[in-house]
């Protein structure tokens, strides 16, 4: 009796965790731009109380764009997608591993190699917007 009562009444299906609308490469790039930026100040500086925070900071921004990467990856994208962009899994592994890079040195050129990968998910993202 208590499984009928408490059992769903509608069955519903998305294919994300919510309605369209809250996913977004824009957070990723947005968070790896700061990474970028933050290794460029740290080039210019050689203020050492400057070069910690900026290190800190950086680090940081890096965690948060491997996490948006991360969800979008795990919830967003979906079977069909991963069928019809086969590289699609191998981008975002790379794009994980080049925020790691960036996260690791205070080279800009790490965080220019992630938001190029960023883009290239970002392409992806857009496309699927519009199947």
């Amino acid at each position: 009796m208590f499984t009928r009562l408490f059992a769903p009444k509608v069955k519903v299906s998305a294919h994300c965790d919510l309605p369209c609308g809250v996913y977004d490469p824009a957070q990723a790039r947005i968070e790896a731009e700061s990474v970028k930026a933050v290794q460029e100040k740290y080039q210019a500086n050689e203020d050492a109380d400057f070069r910690t925070r900026a290190v800190l900071i950086k680090e940081q921004r890096a965690e948060l764009a491997k996490h948006h990467v991360s969800v979008l990856w795990s919830d967003y994208f979906k079977p069909p997608h991963f069928e019809k962009y086969p590289q699609l899994h191998q981008l975002v592994n790379d794009t994980l591993k080049a925020l790691s890079a960036a996260k690791a040195s205070n080279d800009p050129a790490t965080g220019q190699k992630a938001l190029d990968l960023i883009a290239q998910i970002d392409k992806i993202f857009w496309e699927t917007k519009q199947a």
